[in-house]
């Protein structure tokens, strides 16, 4: 059986094609479901991914009110948080594609197999009616083919009996004419099943024709076009699968390229710049070194012994003269927090030098008594003094801090305040604009309902005000102080100006026994105002060890507020270097005072809680 000779549907179609024909396009409906499937794979992939990017990016963004945010002040930091940014629209885009892929391909394919398959299934269905239709057809032929033959083999036994009976002279005359009639009758029978048949042949004849040449083609035709649009749609949707990727490429691109101009911000000079100063100190370089006169040291001998045996006692230890100049302090910590050297520390002493033992820092005499009498006048020193020792975040003043860095702290601590009370003051102004409407509209509200408030953010705003006079006041004290460091030839100024320096020579117990003297003559005068300061004092824990030091150099230790060790000696450290350069110790319990930090070597104890610093 052929098809049309123009266009031959799927080649010879014998009806023993019809079900390979039907396993060929479920197989095909089954390819374009497998593709889906993979596209919608594919879009779940994309997905994850968006949200794994999103989520990396999520988890390195800075947190607010964090640290992390101080960071990014450097170019590197901020390049950092770009990229994070361009990394997030990144996964947007693979967002983008997972979206597109969804609705032009997957939802489309969906649809586009519901309708294959009803098309098909109708196809088939009219091919399956056909095909039952020719088989019933040719049923019926055969039937009456059947028929015909066997009335006519009836009509010649019939025939052939009558003839028998004709020539026998024995059979009466009535039985030959009933074997006639009888034949006669079969003839008839077989004539009709022949008109039978011969129509039922022209009915299948031209039933069959129109089958194969006509309805059958058409079918498979159907079948045809239906297979070649089913390809070409998954050709289709593998080109939107390519341009769906293709599309996302530009902005994945520029996102790139913003990766690439945050790397090229990158500006090591500026950060390395914002480190000197995020944490310069201000403080100024030591001095040259003294010269050390050993050709003096048998007449010092002579005139410490001398003087001593003039005064009828022996020479006293530092922690004896301390325990005659102050015996209503314990533990000797008002000395060192009153005697606190915010000096540079000495260098470290030259490998040659070392057995002499290097020189405390030098630091003005001042009598004690003056420094007593203005610590004991001053309370917020006294609160200063103990959120030190207590380990708190420093006093108010932001005295503990070197000076350049307290500088900065005063300075956003005064825009602070004035961003506050620029907030009042905008609240203030917005009251003051509700109360005019009230007085003109009093159906809209009381105006002496806005009166409370108003009274206030005046007394806030009063307040804030006060607190930035005061830390103006603390700035310019620390910017005249620097400006008097920055320029050398200045006569210096403050607490200290009328005291002059004295270089640790070998003069120096001459400067020990003036200040001993000195000290030891307003001993008693301070006795009398030291009974509510004591009890204060005394009542405070000491403070807790952090971990403890190795000396490397001896130290004498002769000015206030220091301490005096040997090589090698171990000790506590309860305070670590504020910036400065200089550590405080403690030997045991009645000494405890300054070292050199380059003099020692530190081992901090990771679970010791002691004092907080902040440099």
């Amino acid at each position: 059986h052929l098809g049309d000779s123009n266009r031959q549907p799927f080649g010879y179609w014998p009806n023993d094609q019809f079900d390979n024909l039907e396993r060929h396009t479920h197989w095909g409906i089954e390819f374009v479901e497998k593709y889906t499937k993979f596209v919608k794979e594919r879009s779940e992939i994309e997905i994850s991914y968006a949200k794994q990017i999103r989520n990396l990016s999520k988890k390195y963004q800075p947190k607010k009110n964090s640290r992390e945010e101080d960071e990014y002040k450097y170019t590197s930091c901020r390049a950092f948080l770009m990229t994070l940014n361009e990394l997030n629209d990144y996964a947007g885009q693979h967002e983008v594609m997972a979206e597109d892929l969804t609705t032009h391909i997957i939802c489309e394919l969906t649809r586009y197999i519901q309708e294959l398959k009803a098309e098909r299934k109708s196809h088939f269905h009219d091919g399956r009616r056909a095909q039952q239709h020719i088989e019933n057809s040719w049923k019926q032929l055969e039937s009456s083919k059947r028929r015909f033959e066997r009335d006519c083999k009836e009509a010649d036994r019939a025939q052939q009996y009558f003839d028998k009976i004709d020539a026998d002279i024995n059979v009466t005359k009535a039985d030959v004419e009933k074997a006639r009639q009888q034949a006669q009758m079969k003839h008839q029978v077989a004539e009709d099943s022949k008109n039978e048949y011969l129509t039922f042949l022209q009915k299948f004849n031209k039933e069959q024709n129109a089958h194969y040449h006509t309805l059958i083609p058409h079918i498979f035709q159907k079948l045809q076009e239906m297979e070649e649009k089913r390809i070409e749609r998954v050709g289709e949707s593998m080109k939107t699968y390519a341009e769906v990727d293709r599309k996302v490429l530009p902005i994945v691109g520029k996102c790139l390229d913003g990766m690439t101009n945050a790397a090229e911000s990158i500006e090591p000079k500026m950060d390395t710049k914002h480190v000197v100063e995020s944490y310069k100190s201000g403080f100024e370089p030591p001095g040259d070194v003294e010269v050390e006169d050993y050709s003096l040291s048998m007449r010092r001998t002579v005139s410490e012994s001398s003087y001593l045996n003039s005064q009828g006692e022996s020479k006293p230890s530092r922690s004896n003269s301390r325990g005659k100049l102050w015996p209503f302090i314990k533990r000797n910590k008002l000395m060192s927090l009153l005697a606190s050297p915010r000096q540079p520390p000495p260098p470290p002493p030259s490998p040659g030098a070392v057995h002499n033992g290097p020189q405390s820092p030098q630091q003005p005499s001042e009598p004690l008594s003056h420094r007593l009498n203005e610590f004991m006048t001053s309370k917020h020193k006294m609160q200063c003094l103990r959120s030190l020792k207590r380990g708190g975040s420093g006093p108010e003043d932001c005295s503990h801090l070197p000076p350049e860095q307290r500088r900065k702290k005063l300075q956003a601590k005064i825009n602070d305040i004035n961003k506050e009370i620029q907030k009042e003051m905008d609240q203030r102004d917005a009251l003051s604009k509700m109360k005019d409407v009230y007085i003109k509209n009093p159906h809209m509200g009381d105006p002496n309902s806005v009166d409370p408030r108003l009274e206030e953010i005046c007394q806030n705003i009063d307040k804030l005000q006060l607190d930035a006079r005061k830390y103006e006041a603390w700035l310019v004290e620390v910017e005249t102080r620097l400006a008097e460091k920055s320029d050398p030839h200045r006569p210096p100024s403050g607490l200290y100006n009328s005291q002059t320096t004295t270089p640790v020579n070998n003069n120096c117990a001459h400067v020990n026994r003036e200040s001993y003297t000195e000290d030891h003559s307003t001993e008693h005068p301070l006795k009398s105002r030291s009974t509510d300061f004591d009890d204060d004092f005394d009542y405070e824990d000491p403070l807790p060890t952090i971990g403890t030091c190795k000396s490397l150099y001896p130290f004498e230790g002769q000015n206030e507020g220091t301490i005096s060790m040997t090589e090698g000696e171990l000790l506590y450290v309860i305070e670590e270097d504020k910036g400065d350069g200089w550590t405080r110790v403690r030997r045991n319990e009645d000494e405890e005072g300054y070292v050199p930090t380059s003099y020692i070597k530190v081992f901090f104890d990771t679970n010791a809680k002691g004092a907080m610093t902040y440099i």
